[in-house]
């Protein structure tokens, strides 16, 4: 269901946990996704287009590289693209992650209602910790849960399905924000209240099954469905 910008329809549960992503939801990491497979594919004689972008989008690393290896036709192992990627973070992190629009705002809505909170995100959990802790967002959830975590990862529902018990709730009880398809297929798979927060990096993905998609964080919506 998506009832359009700015309302959304009633969710037939009480929503008692939140659920975020982390990757081009809570901060812009899937923009410097990009600048990392331009460079990775440039140094091989070949183009990181948006097509092969929207594969890899919200999948957890090892199923990320696989896709680039076997759509380019690359040789290298996942362990070497993993590696030469993470170096390259190493030197544009420091001066170009940001939180995204309406982070605070909606941490803070929470507090106030006393709901548990946690990540849910494909990255590793050293990749996590670094970005949540630089942007200084790690204290403010009750745990993180990686792909690691789980047997399958997203578009698989596995990771909402443990992060809603850890947060003692069902997956009905309990709302998924996501900003790429197949992180939304995994929230609407898990049967949670899935909201879509797509960026520029997502627009065009396939949001369907998904409950509302808001334009950012802030959308009223969010928080209509949260009281």
């Amino acid at each position: 269901m998506n009832s359009g910008p700015n309302r959304a329809q009633p969710w037939a549960h009480p929503i008692l946990a939140v659920a975020f992503d982390m990757d081009g939801l809570l901060v812009n990491t899937e923009e410097l996704y990009t600048q990392v497979g331009n460079t990775i594919l440039q140094r091989r004689g070949k183009i990181f287009t948006r097509e092969l972008k929207n594969e890899m989008t919200g999948l957890p690393g090892p199923k990320a590289w696989t896709v680039m290896i076997q759509r380019e036709g690359l040789t290298d192992s996942i362990e070497k693209l993993a590696a030469e990627s993470a170096e390259i973070f190493s030197t544009i992190l420091p001066t170009q992650l940001k939180l995204l629009p309406g982070v605070h705002e909606l941490l803070n809505l929470l507090d106030r209602n006393a709901r548990p909170k946690c990540v849910a995100t494909s990255s590793s959990p050293e990749f996590a910790a670094r970005v949540l802790g630089q942007v200084g967002v790690s204290e403010r959830f009750d745990f993180v849960i990686t792909a690691r975590d789980v047997v399958n990862g997203k578009p698989h529902p596995d990771i909402y399905q443990a992060a809603a018990e850890r947060m003692g709730v069902t997956t009905q009880q309990m709302m998924v924000l996501e900003d790429s398809h197949h992180g939304c297929r995994a929230g609407v798979t898990s049967g949670a209240c899935t909201i879509a927060v797509p960026g520029p990096h997502s627009e065009d993905h396939d949001f369907s099954g998904t409950h509302h998609r808001a334009n950012t964080l802030l959308d009223p919506a969010i928080a209509q469905l949260l009281s």
